[in-house]
């Protein structure tokens, strides 16, 4: 139930819109998820964050550069990253104008977490804490990146895959850790039905859209929604 809760519906939350911002765009992602990630409370503050020693310093800095080694590191060694180190990583892509990197990384990130709970007993395994950050992580940020990600439908459906393909050749390598508490069965063939089950969803959310008639009123949706104004800007 978690997963699918976390996978969320792409195409609902990229008909909403942050109603407070009116049709301004919106330029940054103001969230809070404790105890990982704070936004900065002026746009040119610097936001606090909390997803261990080595990350945490930069991908609080406001320079775009500084975010970008982050990204570039973790594709490097991303075998122990956690699914919130990702969340926080698309966030930070988002505010310095990397948009499309931070679809990518939150997409990534939900992907990583699903599987987690697939594959492992996240209750049992003392992850109720991470559970509830990848709750907050996508209901308060996926409106945002989504309504932003739906903006050109080709690229989005581009990124979700490549996303998808990240996750499975990339493994999370905690869930085979032996402190975490496996669901029944056998732990990298669970791993190949999370897969597998994802790449259904992602499926299934292209393929509504690849009608025409859902893919008008989609969109007609989101400009009734303000979604357009707010978030497709140059």
């Amino acid at each position: 139930m978690m997963a699918k809760m976390v996978a969320g519906a792409l195409l609902l939350t990229a008909l909403l819109a942050p109603a407070a911002r009116a049709a301004e765009p919106v330029k940054r992602i103001d969230i809070h998820v404790q105890p990982y990630y704070q936004a900065a409370k002026k746009p040119d503050g610097r936001p606090q964050v909390a997803v261990g020693a080595s990350l945490s310093g930069p991908l609080s800095s406001d320079r775009r550069e500084d975010i970008v080694a982050v990204r570039d590191k973790i594709a490097a060694d991303p075998k122990l990253i956690t699914p919130m180190t990702l969340m926080v990583l698309a966030i930070r892509l988002y505010d310095v104008g990397l948009r499309d990197d931070a679809v990518f990384w939150f997409y990534a990130a939900k992907d990583r977490y699903i599987t987690l709970s697939d594959v492992v007993d996240v209750g049992a395994s003392g992850l109720a804490e991470v559970e509830a950050a990848m709750r907050a992580f996508a209901t308060l940020a996926g409106p945002v990146i989504n309504s932003y990600a739906f903006c050109d439908l080709a690229k989005q459906k581009a990124l979700r895959q490549q996303a998808l393909a990240w996750v499975e050749q990339n493994s999370y390598g905690a869930i085979f850790l032996d402190r975490m508490v496996a669901k029944p069965g056998d732990r990298a063939d669970n791993l190949k039905a999370s897969v597998r089950a994802a790449r259904l969803r992602a499926d299934k959310e292209q393929a509504y859209l690849d009608d025409a008639k859902n893919r008008e009123a989609f969109y007609a949706r989101r400009k009734q929604n303000g979604v357009e104004a707010q978030f497709c800007w140059k």
